[in-house]
């Protein structure tokens, strides 16, 4: 028998809110958090939007001296981190550290932190190269930082798998907990690389949305007129606990996480295979792992980027999955509304699904006008919807080729 896993406690800080409430609030009236960079001068970028966090100071969660020796990607990993801890009423003492485990994932990590000091160095000299560079920069420390702050001796790790990065990181987590290396695990993505470079690069690729004169309405998965993804940073944190764990300290519950898929491509470097049967198999092996049928499936939280062969692909690896079920299941796109987290975007994403499932209410994808031909599902379109989720997957898929999904199912005793 595996060990049953269930979800106790989420944190967020996004585009769209820096707590659960008011991140979800925003979804639930189809607020977008898109709007105009202030990180940099956009001047001469082609892109001059992304969805920013705003109005979140470090200072409120770590010590001065201490914020300064580390990336955005970890404040925001920390705030999250913080907020599903308390949600989930768990303190990490020194009787049950060994069973708890961290393990946050980053598609870049800290870039600034890498432009800021390669930019030192070049003006200034080697010397003036800061010794927390690399501690501030590199995938891991997010998770680091998060066990070193908690006293959590479990298994650790960080996975770069680009977009998918989050949602392997739970994954990941699941099988941990299911194979008796944990009881506890502290999981999800962070990113923060709203930065010259990134965009830059992102730019160059093609794969931005240039929706200039309107932020708000650039984001818009599914619909025939996107143009491209918008760039977003923040973090995505849940609490996974094996279920006799959870009730001996009578935990609360949110659902329970059944079925995990990892599947890749292996076709191209950026561009999804046109047959969709990464994304297909994995959704069909997250099912099969959780040992249901897909026709449980209520809901799918996608990976919806506003890309145009993504959503078409997306959209067709859903139709290969469920069949002539997939035009009677709602699908719906958050990152209409917070923007593209790349790493970060399967924690948050895995923490609305769960919310779907407790809530009874599904997030919209804001910004559908015109109808796709090609993408001809119910996309939930434009207002939320009140539903009484059973089973919810949320998907994410990365460049690279890979793919991952999860499956939660409203818990039972």
């Amino acid at each position: 028998m595996k060990r049953r896993v269930v979800v106790t406690g989420i944190g967020l800080v996004t585009p769209c809110g820096n707590t659960v409430g008011d991140t979800w609030d925003a979804l639930m009236h189809g607020r977008s958090g898109v709007g105009y960079i202030q990180k940099f001068d956009t001047e001469k970028f082609s892109v001059k939007i992304a969805a920013e966090v705003r109005d979140f100071d470090p200072l409120k969660f770590i010590e001065k001296k201490e914020a300064r020796k580390m990336g955005s990607f970890i404040h925001y990993a920390i705030a999250a981190s913080d907020e599903a801890l308390a949600d989930s009423n768990l303190k990490v003492t020194e009787e049950i550290g060994e069973r708890v485990g961290t393990y946050i994932s980053s598609g870049i990590g800290d870039f600034w932190a890498i432009e800021r000091e390669h930019l030192k160095m070049l003006n200034e000299g080697p010397h003036r190269v800061s010794p927390f560079f690399i501690p501030s920069a590199i995938v891991n420390l997010a998770a680091g930082q998060v066990s070193i702050r908690n006293r959590a001796k479990g298994p650790i790790s960080a996975t770069a798998t680009a977009c998918s990065a989050g949602g392997h990181a739970i994954g990941d987590s699941f099988k941990i907990i299911q194979r008796d290396d944990a009881d506890v695990m502290i999981c999800g993505g962070a990113e923060s690389a709203i930065t010259p470079m990134s965009v830059a690069g992102f730019a160059a690729m093609r794969a931005m949305s240039t929706r200039n004169d309107d932020p708000a309405h650039a984001s818009r998965p599914f619909e025939r007129d996107r143009d491209g993804f918008v760039i977003g940073e923040g973090a995505g944190i849940m609490i996974l606990e094996e279920l006799e764990f959870a009730r001996k300290r009578g935990a609360r519950i949110y659902a329970e996480l059944v079925g995990y898929g990892n599947t890749a491509d292996a076709f191209h470097i950026t561009m999804p295979d046109e047959t969709a049967s990464g994304p297909a198999r994995v959704m069909q092996m997250a099912i099969r792992d959780a040992g249901v049928s897909p026709d449980v499936v209520d809901y799918i939280n996608a990976h919806g980027t506003s890309t145009p062969y993504n959503d078409k692909f997306e959209t067709l690896a859903i139709k290969k999955t469920f069949g002539e079920r997939a035009y009677k299941m709602a699908v719906s796109s958050t990152k209409s509304m917070t923007g593209h987290l790349l790493g970060a975007s399967g924690g948050i994403e895995a923490v609305f699904s769960v919310l779907a499932i407790t809530e009874g209410k599904l997030p919209p994808t804001i910004n559908y006008v015109n109808p796709d031909p090609d993408c001809d599902l119910d996309y939930v379109p434009n207002e939320p919807r009140e539903a009484r989720i059973s089973y919810a997957l949320s998907n994410s898929f990365g460049f690279g080729g890979t793919n991952v999904s999860l499956l939660f199912k409203r818990y039972e005793e």
